[in-house]
């Protein structure tokens, strides 16, 4: 994993997107399950070394966003990844589809209630990237579904046009206020997701995983590789990278987004407090007090 070149997977902007012409498989990074638990473990130690000084620096938040087609590995990651690390400074939100609350503002307005307060780590499964890439796919929801002047979605190249706009505004926002955005792109081949999805159905444990419609979306593999494509270069940016990983062998997947994070997270100049000697020496004289209660 040290000579892991993370920039290999990283996009902002600089050089376009092909997504075909993306591995979704990687030689391994482990040498048997063995010695990928363990590696998984040092990474999981070192996110929460980090997480912890994030908390106690209380100057910045930090967002993490998974995209990805259906049974490309989004909940695993986020589980895996993020084993051990103390849960009072992770808030992980799933986005499902919008409710009738949500769908009466804006379409960036749930997105907005569920960010991360300082010295928290935020995750995003799925988010408000689905309204450019679902609603492009489908552009009926837009005109039939959500509730939009009609004089928006007359011109729906200029609609998305505003949206991405709209999102590459946010995550300026947000870097600029103390909350650094990175994204993952988990790409899975069609082959693998077949596997898995037949893998759901055969196995009863399994079943609460399936749903009808992921057979169906299939159906539309190229428009999401095409929406996905055109999203990700009008909003990679130096301040909010987009990470596309592959995501055919799950537990490749899962080092290579744990070894991302910990780089991006050694980016942000946050440290533990520093300990100071006359505090120190005066909270000592507390432990007999403590003692005699």
């Amino acid at each position: 994993m040290k000579d892991l070149a993370i920039d290999q997977f990283r996009y902002d902007g600089e050089k376009k997107l092909k997504i075909k012409k993306l591995p979704t498989k990687l030689d391994n990074l482990y040498d048997d399950k063995s010695h990928y638990e363990t590696m998984l473990r040092q990474q999981a130690d070192e996110i929460d070394k980090y997480q912890d000084q994030l908390y106690a620096n209380k100057r910045y938040g930090f967002l993490i966003v998974f995209q990805a087609l259906d049974a490309a590995g989004k909940d695993g990651t986020i589980k895996h990844v993020f084993t051990g690390t103390n849960p009072t400074g992770v808030k992980v939100y799933s986005f499902k589809q919008p409710t009738d609350q949500e769908l009466d503002h804006d379409f960036l307005w749930r997105s907005w209630r569920e960010l991360p307060e300082r010295g928290t780590i935020g995750i995003f499964n799925r988010s408000y990237y689905e309204e450019v890439l679902v609603t492009k796919v489908h552009p009926e929801i837009l005109t039939d579904s959500q509730r939009i002047p009609e004089k928006s979605t007359k011109d729906l190249k200029k609609l998305f046009e505003h949206r991405y706009e709209a999102l590459r505004d946010m995550e300026k926002f947000l870097h600029y206020n103390g909350f650094p955005v990175i994204k993952f792109f988990l790409n899975v081949s069609k082959d693998e997701q077949a596997k898995r999805l037949i893998d759901r159905i055969e196995k009863l444990e399994k079943n609460w995983k399936f749903a009808e419609s992921d057979v169906k979306e299939r159906e539309f593999w190229d428009d999401y590789h095409d929406a996905y494509e055109e999203c990700i270069n009008e909003t990679a940016t130096d301040k909010a990278p987009w990470y596309v990983v592959p995501a055919d062998d799950k537990k490749n997947m899962r080092l290579i987004v744990g070894r991302i994070i910990i780089e991006e997270l050694k980016k942000l100049p946050i440290k533990k407090p520093e300990t100071d000697a006359d505090r120190f020496k005066e909270l000592q004289k507390l432990i007999p007090i403590i003692q005699a209660q």
